[in-house]
């Protein structure tokens, strides 16, 4: 019987064991991602949108899907082994947004990009996919020593390093996405509940610290207004009022993609690409896209519970951190109960270096799920396996 399983994987069976469930949903999401993008182009709703970006989106759907198989293919243990190899060329993308390269987005008060003259990168994301290998990596080593207070520090002086690096470029909100990442792999891997309880309660001091050191007036202002509505409707709530305004003119079922009067909403192809959604398709398309980002996030975390190990469990919760985070940030933000702070939704929004990450990011879940030879699975028959 070994001999056998072993010549079926030796022949491909890993195309039978790939979560195919999980590629059709990203799949899925990143397909209606083009046809909104060109939606917005030919019915020209913002100028802010041309030809190229729904382009841009189709190619890298295609590159993230190519891209998504092949890191799905490899074991992720020897992916992980190999950081010396990209963690300092994902570095030193990141140090080139300090130089003349970097620039930021027009209206946005970051700056985590860089433009090569034939191509523009966002670094950052590369480092998250960076992140969830060397941290992972790092937690394995560690292994039963977790809890140990040195090791601990040395896995968050691992974490701190790149979340400071983009505090440092204006880039807050992938900031909270590195520490999300950080607490749940840490969480995954076993960190003692002391430890957790330990971190709220120091959670009101390190509140006031980012208030009062960290933030600037416009980020203070951003949360002010969210507190007292209604205080700036021509300044800071602008965006926030226009993509209410669009999703509630959607009304059930929306305009369609060739309907008229569509509101025209700032950053509507990028961070504000759900209130475009609510327009087009109404409640009930708005409704049906927060159940397949839901359905994503909860696939990964299934797939989590099949990983061989500790590692493979702390890479798939640490890809489920940033969906998670991405989606409840980003629809906080379009449903105005959270402050404006330049989050994408993942697999919709534009973006060419998100979207060939975010695939990435799902080819190590695959990885996780598919390279292991146990049995378990969490809707695993064993009775119809027989």
């Amino acid at each position: 019987m070994k001999r056998n399983i072993s010549t079926e994987t030796a022949r491909g069976g890993f195309f039978k064991r790939i979560d195919r469930l999980l590629l059709l949903l990203v799949t899925l999401c990143s397909g209606m991602s083009v046809v909104l993008l060109r939606t917005l182009w030919v019915q020209q709703i913002t100028d802010e949108v041309d030809a190229n970006d729904w382009i841009v989106q189709l190619i890298s759907l295609g590159l993230g899907l190519a891209g998504c198989l092949v890191v799905s293919a490899i074991d992720y243990h020897k992916l992980a082994k190999f950081w010396f190899l990209y963690a300092p060329v994902a570095l030193g993308l990141v140090a080139l947004t300090f130089t003349s390269l970097g620039y930021g987005r027009e209206g946005a008060d970051d700056r985590n990009w860089i433009d090569f003259g034939f191509v523009q990168v966002q670094p950052s994301e590369i480092l998250k996919l960076v992140f969830l290998l060397t941290f992972a990596y790092h937690i394995s080593k560690v292994g039963d020593k977790l809890n140990q207070p040195f090791q601990l520090f040395l896995l968050l002086m691992h974490a701190a390093f790149p979340m400071g690096i983009v505090a440092l470029q204006g880039d807050y909100g992938t900031a909270i996405i590195f520490a999300a990442m950080t607490v749940f792999m840490l969480f995954t891997a076993g960190l003692s509940l002391w430890y957790m309880l330990g971190g709220a309660a120091l959670m009101p001091l390190l509140i006031w610290f980012v208030w009062t050191y960290a933030f600037g007036d416009v980020h203070r202002n951003r949360i002010r207004v969210l507190l007292n509505p209604g205080t700036d409707p021509l300044g800071l709530e602008y965006q926030q009022n226009l993509g209410l305004k669009a999703i509630r003119k959607g009304g059930l079922f929306g305009l369609g993609l060739s309907g008229e009067g569509y509101v025209s909403v700032p950053e509507m192809h990028n961070d504000f690409i759900f209130s475009f959604i609510g327009e087009a398709f109404g409640f009930v398309g708005a409704i049906a896209v927060i159940v397949l980002l839901a359905a994503i996030c909860l696939r990964i975390f299934s797939d989590s519970r099949a990983a061989k190990d500790s590692m493979g469990r702390t890479l798939c919760m640490g890809v489920f951190a940033i969906l998670f985070t991405h989606d409840l940030m980003n629809l906080g933000m379009v449903l105005k109960v959270m402050p404006v702070i330049g989050i994408p939704l993942p697999f919709f929004s534009a973006g060419g270096t998100a979207m060939l990450s975010m695939y990435l990011c799902i080819g190590l879940v695959i990885s996780a799920y598919s390279h292991n030879q146990k049995k378990y699975r969490v809707f695993y028959d064993a009775e119809a396996a027989q």
